[in-house]
């Protein structure tokens, strides 16, 4: 049930009547066959005195012609203090102007803030009732019959067009606070002009209906040949200086109209029309700079290849290196497709980095040492891992969306605890939207509002209200939590409310015609106030019925067979959904982790042969690796744990994912570097070798994938903070289990291997002649896609033009991708974090289509000094003689341009309210009674006085008398002891038909009154609302325009005020969602270099794999905005993991590269030749084959963020690794490695020469 805060006034229904008077014994009685004379002229009375009563009480005006009275002095003194514009004689008794004051009191709290509407509103039925010359603009038209004694049944009221629109004019923008709307919507059912005002004024009322009991037609053509003209008093105009309204109840007024506030938030988008094609600036500015890269490069490319032509200026091949056999040696075992770390980075022939250098030396020496003690190094390392994982004693899992999602020291969360410790805390939602289906796919659905529907409705609300609970030990209902601002009914929001939520009602008021009745007379009929004695807005009964979250297979019969939708939210609705996510896609991940640990044994293994696959495949070996990345998983999750972490669902779900797709690779490189060694060495000595091949390698891409994943613990978000750290340290620990456990897994498979013992069966020995499986049969495997890659993919790729070709699309790729980056929206729409199949799928797609209100916007304002000394007040309230440029003002104002500002209506205001309670204009408000004790209206009986022994229930207050006069006053304000008096009484007093400005509900929780005694509120709010936020988007420019207004305001005006709402906790984070991303991304390719520059030191190759890095992510975000994917916390972090992961297909080529010999083109082809092969099937399938199972998921954020983002990340580094990174090097790559030692062999011999 949608339990939203409600605002309850009476209804102001005016009508002109005479109360119950004695008739003067100067009447002339009308008999049934007399004639009708009247006269019209001055001094004339066109009806006077009371005639009779109708059946409801409603006394009607006798239809005779008089000339006017003179009253007493008394009786003229209180006429002039309502109606200045009568003097001398008048049209009414004493007791006829005293109903009219006790009528028009009604009104008067609506637009007492504007005095200029308030006057021309006064004098309108003034001059109806008291003027003196009422004969020439009253002509009675009809006679009705009452008790047998003749009454006005009808009369014509001639007013000139002129005062009708300056009254409409001087009111049509007047606010009425409490309900966020205008007050004619209240004083005239939202008139859109004074025709369409007087027409509802005029109505004749129904018997038991509010209005006039006889009809009042409103004409502008009096018949002045008959001594006729219209009523033509003065209209005052809003903008009078003498009667001034404020800005918020006049825009127009001259003061108001040369402060228009700023346009906030609307920053319109550059763009170029180019004939019929309208672009961005930016995609025009990105063409003009590619243009003039491409045709730099293609003219660069042109006149390089004429000097290559050149036999002069080409390069000169290069010489053997010292020890040239063994680099013969080592360049025949490339030609047998071997891997980059195949290369003897130890031979004389190459120059390596010093780190690389001690850290090959280490590593061969750790290799031998394992291989010798492989129990020892497996137990040991498999005792830390299971030492760490006893944390998961303190496993805890955080489902809060506010500790997920909401950073620590974040603004918005202070703001609400701020809000909540101060005011009171947001109220909780629970609805239930019932929508109509349409007849065919592209109909329109047909209207829910119908007799079989209103009262299906109200079945299913008696279902909801017979709902109990156990709370405590005792049974709760809907009734006893739900929200009742006056201390009676529900303040539930639902059509049911204009049958006061009783379904006996529905006949008697009416049926469907009056919900439809209601729906445009909501403010103004009494049958159509709610419940809970506030009007109802069709926009919040027609957009969510109201429910419970309870089963739905007791409701859905009942839709069904009435062609209905059902969808419905409580508080806890998504969270306890998230939880059910969590095992959502269960099986998809598991199937994930079995196809990557199938293609793990196959490709940790050599080609299948029937004869030997028991032997030579390496299942167990890649289950026990399977098994290493969750140890390692369970390792990172159990030290958090006990450091008192909180891990999240989606750790529990990606992380293995993401360590195993990672981890692969090393597994694969270690095995295959392990079988390259020649088989007549010992075991040891291959271990060692293999070691001091690849672990520089290994090292360089797994740091970089540390570094890359740290980095994502310095996001203020929670959820990906710690799913940063929580997958840093697990890449971490799967790193060090693989050059320890794996690496003595390794050694005890081959001996299993070597002594012919069955795979997964070690037990088994298998006597025959299988000496040689291990050998060869890898190389013959890998031949073929090594071989494709040096003698037809490389040579393909050394062609001039191909290169040019495939810079200049590389390059426009990552231009276009910089265009389209700025079509990325912020945001996480909630329908892709929830399953496929959770019902609030539907209710959220119900929300965006037929909800057409947005969520309430408090601005809270602190410290306000509401002292006679302080200007604060006039700083901040928004009727007369407060400033132009006032809070409550400029939030009049913003609401002028939703489309920027996104306020809806202008706030209600307590202080405004408050204002108008306490002034004496407002004479059935602010009472007391002698003794100076509260007087409540007459309306709101029983009459009593704090200190009477007795009260009478039905007794009107007759010693009661307002609280204040002008002369009270200070500068048209209360003094500091009456507002602090006065304000409680307020805030206490209850909304009723002879004041609606009673404080008690609308505002019970808007002021802070503790401490307020020394002058100062510390915490007070004005409510308004957002418009209709139906996309993140939406969600996010709300928040930031809010916050940009509150700003800009605090500043001027100096006084602190902050908005708030409901969801800022949540979207904060996508203010600055861009910088956290670049930042991010900035520090993670930054430690990239770092740990490039130190292993390999050289700026050259580091600069290199950065720019691909940078390309790579770049053409990411491309697709992310192709694919409409949005920027968030979980597309954050698989950014900052694309660094990582997009390593592995620049570093291993590029070192590849570097370690071989010849001219660039040579290297490139022997680089591509030994770790083309491996970046494609041991990095690019590897992670495909995981990747591609998670389009299956039943949970979109995992198609989304990890399916499709992964998936696009995979073939960029693939086309990156493979296409471009080749042709980059080939054209601008570094000098080799033995190219450097050559050169230095060559001073050595030049120095000693001469000697």
């Amino acid at each position: 049930m949608k339990l939203c805060l409600g605002i309850y006034t009476a209804v102001v229904l005016l009508f002109v009547s005479i109360s119950n008077a004695e008739r003067s014994d100067t009447r002339i009685l009308l008999t049934s066959n007399a004639t009708l004379r009247e006269q019209h002229g001055e001094d004339y009375c066109a009806m006077y005195d009371i005639c009779g009563a109708r059946s409801d009480g409603k006394v009607v005006n006798c239809p005779f012609g008089s000339p006017s009275v003179k009253p007493d002095d008394l009786l003229s003194a209180k006429i002039q203090s309502l109606c200045p514009t009568i003097s001398g004689n008048i049209c009414c008794t004493e007791a006829q102007f005293d109903t009219l004051r006790a009528q028009v009191q009604q009104a008067i709290p609506f637009l007492v803030g504007c005095p200029a509407c308030l006057r021309n509103f006064l004098n309108l039925f003034c001059e109806l009732s008291c003027s003196p010359h009422q004969s020439q603009f009253i002509n009675v038209t009809s006679i009705a019959k009452v008790k047998n004694n003749s009454t006005v049944g009808s009369i014509d009221y001639y007013i000139t067009d002129t005062y009708g629109e300056g009254l409409f004019e001087s009111c049509k923008e007047v606010k009425f606070g409490t309900m966020n709307s205008r007050a004619i919507e209240f004083v005239g059912a939202g008139a859109k002009n004074f025709r369409e005002w007087f027409a509802f004024i005029g109505r004749k009322a129904s018997p038991n209906l509010p209005g006039s009991p006889y009809a009042i037609n409103f004409r502008s053509d009096a018949d002045e040949s008959i001594g006729m003209k219209p009523m033509n008093v003065t209209a005052y105009s809003c903008g009078d200086t003498s009667l001034g309204c404020s800005c918020g109840d006049c825009p127009s007024s001259p003061v108001c109209s040369s402060s228009a506030p700023p346009s906030l938030h609307e920053k319109g988008s550059c763009s170029v029309r180019i004939g019929s094609l309208k672009a961005r600036c930016v995609e025009v500015s990105v063409a003009i700079v590619y243009i003039l890269l491409a045709s730099l490069f293609l003219g660069w490319g042109l006149f390089h290849k004429r000097g290559a032509r050149n036999p002069a200026l080409r390069t000169k091949p290069l010489v053997n290196v010292a020890n040239g056999g063994l680099a013969q040696q080592v360049r025949g075992k490339k030609d047998e497709n071997q891997m980059l770390d195949d290369i003897p980075q130890m031979s004389s022939g190459v120059q390596v980095s010093i780190v690389q250098g001690y850290m090959a030396k280490i590593f061969r020496l750790y290799g031998t040492w394992v291989a010798r003690n492989p129990i020892l190094v497996l137990c040991s390392s498999l005792a830390v891992v299971l030492l760490l994982g006893l944390g998961l004693i303190r496993f805890k899992v955080e489902t809060r969306p506010e500790k997920l999602w909401v950073g620590h020291g974040s603004r918005a969360a202070e703001e609400k605890l701020y809000f909540d410790s101060h005011l009171a805390p947001f109220y909780r939602i629970e609805q239930l939207i019932l929508a109509t289906k349409p007849q065919a796919p592209h109909d329109k659905p047909p209207t829910i509002v119908t007799e079989g529907n209103i009262k299906l409705l109200f079945q299913i609300q008696d279902k909801v209200d017979g709902i109990r609970a156990n709370y405590t030990g005792s049974l709760v209902s809907l009734t006893d939590i739900c929200m009742k601002p006056l201390g009676e009914a529900c303040a539930t929001q639902s059509i049911l409310q204009y049958f006061k939520m009783d379904p006996k009602n529905y006949d008697d008021y009416g049926g469907v015609e009056h919900a439809e009745y209601c729906f445009q007379h909501y403010t103004s009929d009494e049958n159509c106030m709610s419940a809970f004695k506030g009007p109802l807005e069709p926009s919040t009964a027609l957009g969510g019925f109201s429910g419970n979250n309870y089963s739905e297979d007791e409701l859905l019969p009942m839709l069904e067979s009435k062609n209905l939708t059902l969808s419905y939210s409580s508080e806890s609705s998504i969270e306890e959904e998230l939880k059910r996510e969590s095992s959502a896609d269960a099986i998809t991940i598991l199937i994930s982790y079995l196809v990557m640990f199938a293609y793990i044994s196959l490709a940790l293994g050599d080609t299948p042969r029937f004869t030997s696959f028991y032997i030579s495949s390496k299942v167990l070996l890649g289950l026990s690796g399977v098994m290493l990345v969750m140890l390692s998983v369970i390792a990172s999750v159990g030290f958090f744990s006990a450091v008192g972490v909180k891990s999240t669902l989606i750790i529990m779900e990606v992380i293995p994912f993401l360590v195993l797709a990672v981890g692969v690779d090393n597994m694969c490189i270690l095995v295959h570097a392990v079988k390259r060694q020649q088989m007549e060495l010992p075991l040891e000595d291959r271990i060692s070798n293999a070691l001091a091949e690849v672990g520089p390698s290994i090292t360089l891409a797994s740091l970089s994938e540390v570094l890359a994943f740290a980095v994502g613990s310095f996001i203020p978000m929670p959820a990906c903070r710690v799913f940063s750290m929580f997958a840093a340290l697990a890449i971490l620990l799967d790193f060090l289990l693989q050059v320890t456990a794996f690496v003595a897994l390794i050694v005890f498979d081959f001996l299993r291997a070597e002594d012919h013992r069955v795979d997964c069966f070690p037990c088994i020995r298998i006597s025959g002649s299988f000496v040689d499986t291990d050998q060869g049969s890898d190389q013959r495997k890998s031949g073929l896609l090594a071989r494709y890659m040096k003698e037809v993919h490389a040579p393909i790729l050394g062609i001039w033009v191909v290169k040019l070709v495939v810079v200049s699309v590389f390059a426009a790729l990552s231009l276009a991708s910089i265009a389209l980056c700025t079509r990325i929206q912020p945001g996480l729409e909630q329908q892709i974090v929830l399953p496929r199949d959770s019902y609030l799928q539907g209710y959220f797609n119900n929300v965006s289509e037929y909800l057409r209100i947005g969520p309430p916007l408090y601005f809270v304002l602190k410290n306000y000094n509401y002292s006679s000394e302080s200007r604060q007040t006039n700083q901040l309230c928004s009727i007369n003689h407060c400033d132009s440029d006032s809070l409550l003002n400029e939030i009049s104002k913003a609401s002028l341009v939703p489309t920027s500002s996104y306020i809806a209506k202008p706030a209600a205001s307590w202080l405004d309210d408050f204002l108008v309670w306490v002034s004496p204009e407002a004479f059935g408000c602010c009472r007391k009674f002698t003794n100076g004790s509260y007087c409540a209206p007459d309306d709101q009986p029983p009459c009593c006085s704090m200190s009477d022994g007795s009260c009478s229930v039905n007794g009107v207050c007759k010693d009661c008398t307002t609280c204040f006069r002008h002369s009270d006053f200070q500068n048209e304000r209360p003094t500091t002891p009456q507002f602090k008096e006065k304000l409680p009484w307020f805030l206490s007093a209850l909304p009723s038909a002879d004041c609606a400005k009673g404080g008690h509900g609308a505002y019970t929780n808007s002021v802070e009154l503790k401490g307020f005694e020394d002058g100062v509120i510390q915490a007070s709010s004005f409510r308004t609302y957002h418009t209709p936020l139906n996309k993140q988007v939406d969600f996010v420019n709300s928040m930031r325009a809010a916050r940009e207004f509150s700003s800009r305001v605090s500043n001027s005006l100096k006084i602190e005020v902050f908005p708030y709402s409901v969801f800022y906790m949540f979207f904060e984070q996508y203010l600055d969602i861009w910088k956290t991303a670049l930042i991010s991304l900035a520090v993670a390719i930054g430690a990239v270099f770092i740990v490039c520059l130190v292993i390999t030191c050289s700026f050259w190759s580091s600069g290199i794999i950065v720019l691909v890095l940078v390309m790579i992510l770049v053409d990411l975000l491309g697709v992310m905005a192709v694919l409409n994917i949005q920027l968030n916390a979980v597309s954050v972090v698989n950014l900052v993991m694309s660094v990582g992961i997009a390593v592995e297909f620049c570093v291993h080529i590029t070192h590849a590269f570097m370690m071989s010999s010849g001219d660039r083109d040579q290297r490139t082809k022997e680089a591509l030749g030994t770790m083309g092969a491996s970046v494609f099937s041991g990095i690019t399938i590897t992670k495909l084959v995981g990747v591609i199972v998670l389009c299956f998921s039943r949970t979109e954020i995992f198609v989304v963020y990890y399916f499709q983002m992964y998936l696009a990340l995979v073939l960029l580094g693939f086309m990156h690794g493979l296409i471009f990174l080749p042709v980059v090097l080939s054209m601008f790559g570094p000098p080799s490695r033995q190219v450097l030692a050559e050169r230095k062999e060559d001073n050595k011999s030049s120095v000693s020469s001469p000697l």
